[in-house]
């Protein structure tokens, strides 16, 4: 009887070891399993430009980390994430690799990765070239004078032309100040600490590019060039203070440049002379000169400026290929932003005198 008893306690022990060695098993199987679902996609190195929009949950985000091939598996990011307590991200625009494992992705989206290891740069929307490169003096350890001498590397700027299919020769031209002005996008963007100037302005084009692509069509069918597109969109940037009035906006322009009357853009002539807007007002003189990127100069009507004066939003980018249509020619915008539309000279006269009788005038 107590040989049974041993005999049937030895088989339930045989059997307790196995159920623990096979759950040991599955646990291991599974942890290995669940890295590796959390591995990189691929072995190859291959970048891609990801941008998290403000206000995105983590979870939104790894939908579409799936979506743009950057992660393997959602529901074993979905865990990660709940296991980490990773409760959201910095909205920005980051040079991702399909090389980068899940966990790599996640800590640079989080930030943790820069805090060691790079910087965050924002460039608002608006900035000239001489504005990009104070912010980026500002950030990093690249002196304002490197970030010409590349801009003025006419091998470079080849290079760039052949890899980006929206810069086109025209940003070659001799009057244009800058080659790349109006091309840098304006966005929140992570760089490592010894980053290059080469690199900042790569992946900014990268982010130009993934924004023009959307509206490629639009733009093919168009009867402007790109470079007279962001050359628009730049001036309707730097007038249109509200987003809702920059369709109208560029309806103006479109009028005045259909009508062959000058533009008339003071934001053109502060530009043409290197004067930030605020600091003063234009003197008759700088009014007066012909400059190639002064619409209120001689020998302007019905042209656009040689080309861009600033970067821009992509709001200023839709309006110049979907405008309002409208009878305007002139606008005017009062203290509080809102742009007023007139159709004739003497009305936009009468209209600027009673903005300055009501002390709601813009002046410098």
């Amino acid at each position: 009887m107590e040989f049974k008893k041993k005999k049937r306690l030895r088989k339930w022990v045989k059997i307790t070891l196995s159920i623990i060695l096979v759950f040991i098993f599955i646990v291991i199987f599974g942890l290995i399993f669940f890295n590796f679902l959390l591995g990189p996609v691929s072995n190859k190195s291959k970048e891609v430009l990801f941008e998290v929009e403000d206000g995105s949950s983590v979870y939104s985000v790894g939908e579409k980390l799936k979506e743009e091939g950057l992660i393997k598996n959602y529901l074993a990011y979905k865990i990660y994430v709940r296991l980490n307590n990773v409760n959201g991200y910095k909205a920005g625009v980051y040079k991702l690799d399909k090389s980068y494992s899940t966990k790599h992705i996640i800590e640079l989206l989080t930030g943790n990765y820069y805090k060691q290891n790079g910087i965050t740069i924002t460039f608002k929307e608006g900035l000239t070239i001489w504005d990009v490169a104070k912010e980026i003096n500002a950030n990093t350890s690249i002196d304002e004078s490197e970030f010409y001498e590349v801009l003025d590397d006419d091998a470079y700027i080849d290079s760039l032309i052949q890899k980006y299919w929206f810069l086109t020769d025209d940003i070659k031209n001799e009057n244009i100040y800058y080659p790349l002005e109006g091309y840098l996008f304006p966005e929140t963007y992570t760089f490592s600490n010894n980053v290059t100037v080469q690199e900042i302005i790569e992946v900014m084009l990268d982010q130009s590019d993934k924004i023009f692509s959307k509206y490629r069509s639009l733009i093919e069918q168009s009867s402007y060039s790109i470079h007279e597109l962001v050359t628009l969109a730049s001036m309707v940037e730097k007038e249109g203070i509200l987003d809702e009035d920059r369709k109208m906006i560029a309806g103006v322009f479109y009028n005045r440049l259909n009508s062959g009357m000058s533009l008339g853009s003071d934001v053109t002539t502060y530009y043409a002379f290197k004067v930030d807007i605020g600091n003063r007002d234009l003197t008759s003189s700088e009014i007066n000169t012909y400059n190639p990127y002064n619409t209120r100069g001689p020998g302007m009507a019905g042209k656009l400026p040689i080309g861009p004066i600033s970067n821009f939003g992509e709001s200023s980018f839709s309006a110049v290929l979907t405008p309002t249509n409208n009878d305007y020619y002139y606008f005017v915008a009062d203290k509080s932003g809102k742009t007023h539309f007139t159709k004739t000279y003497d009305e936009h006269q009468t209209l600027i005198n009673e903005l300055k009788e009501a002390g709601n005038w813009i002046e410098w």
